[in-house]
């Protein structure tokens, strides 16, 4: 196999900020979840962070799949990433951030389409929680044409952003992806990426995952209305029906998986969280990691509790790569 995970999703240049409960309320953003806005909606709520920032604006190629194939390639995996960018100065940057962070994809700056290419602007307040406005620019148009059939035959696994069923053709590509990757026998997983996902497009989501996926990822609250039900011991039982394996995080509490036979509780690290942006990405592409290169479960999940700990320790949701070597120490160390 060339690739330990091939990733679909959305690509968008993730431009973080520290914001007050305050600065939230004034600019009527809903605290705490991800809302889809339109490009001038964007550059006002931008104009505003600009005024209140102090020192340079921070960047990096984000979506939640992209963080997560990028922390596969830190820790030494091999990952490919399909996604849609225009060949404007933020989608050729986008590019050239990939590429560096040794992730693989038929996009070339040759290639691009005219257009504007996606933006996510990620304000974190100082209880840690992260707020994301996103304008999704050309990334809401990724259809099937950005799958690579040959680089997903020649994967592992298959990673799907749950994101992805906001957009009429991003869900198709998803459901295309699904049915090449069981077709050439690779594993499927979807992460369910933010409860307004699943609270809104549960259907779409239903219908990625089909008659059923190898592995998902979600959170308490996802898990919870995904399954429709209240209680997170019913939501673990009726999961077992969408995916023969699945791991809900639970914050400060750590994780559960079911690997298929027993339930592995997953100790949590007790760290001072600043930062909750990208933890959950950075806990799948950690999981995916292990599993694809000699871990159990349980000691995927070890590694992954650990790699996510730092993450919410720092602003941004990704490890520099010397972060990522040292976790990597250290879990193999314990």
């Amino acid at each position: 196999m060339k690739y330990d995970v091939y990733g679909i999703g959305n690509a968008l240049v993730d431009m973080e900020f520290l914001v007050t409960d305050d600065f939230l309320k004034e600019n009527q953003i809903e605290k705490g979840l991800m809302t889809l806005v339109e490009s001038d909606r964007q550059s006002e709520i931008l104009s505003h962070l600009a005024q209140a920032q102090e020192g340079e604006i921070k960047r990096q190629c984000g979506g939640s799949a992209a963080n997560t194939v990028i922390a596969v390639s830190q820790f030494g995996g091999k990952s490919f990433y399909s996604f849609k960018i225009a060949n404007d100065e933020t989608g050729k940057f986008y590019l050239s951030d990939m590429q560096e962070n040794g992730v693989d994809t038929k996009n070339t700056e040759s290639n691009l389409p005219v257009g504007e290419t996606g933006k996510c602007l990620v304000m974190v307040t100082k209880d840690a929680e992260r707020t994301m406005n996103t304008f999704l620019g050309i990334t809401a148009s990724l259809d099937e044409s950005q799958i690579d059939e040959e680089a997903l035959k020649n994967s592992q696994w298959l990673y799907i952003e749950g994101y992805l069923v906001a957009s009429e053709t991003g869900q198709k590509a998803a459901i295309k992806a699904v049915e090449l990757a069981k077709a050439n026998g690779v594993k499927t997983s979807l992460t369910m990426s933010d409860p307004n996902m699943v609270k809104f497009f549960r259907d779409n989501m239903l219908q990625i995952i089909g008659d059923g996926l190898d592995l998902i990822f979600c959170n308490e609250a996802e898990a919870m209305d995904f399954t429709q039900t209240s209680d997170l011991d019913q939501a673990r039982e009726k999961l077992k029906s969408f995916a023969k394996k699945f791991v809900i995080t639970q914050g400060k509490n750590g994780a559960m998986i079911w690997d298929g036979e027993m339930f592995i509780d997953i100790e949590p690290h007790v760290v001072e969280a600043i930062d909750s942006n990208g933890a959950g990405d950075m806990y799948a592409g950690a999981f995916l990691y292990g599993i694809t290169n000699g871990q159990s479960y349980a000691g995927a999940g070890a590694l992954a509790s650990l790699a996510s700990s730092k993450i919410v320790e720092q602003y941004g949701p990704r490890l520099k790569w010397t972060q990522a070597k040292e976790v990597l120490n250290k879990f193999k160390n314990h």
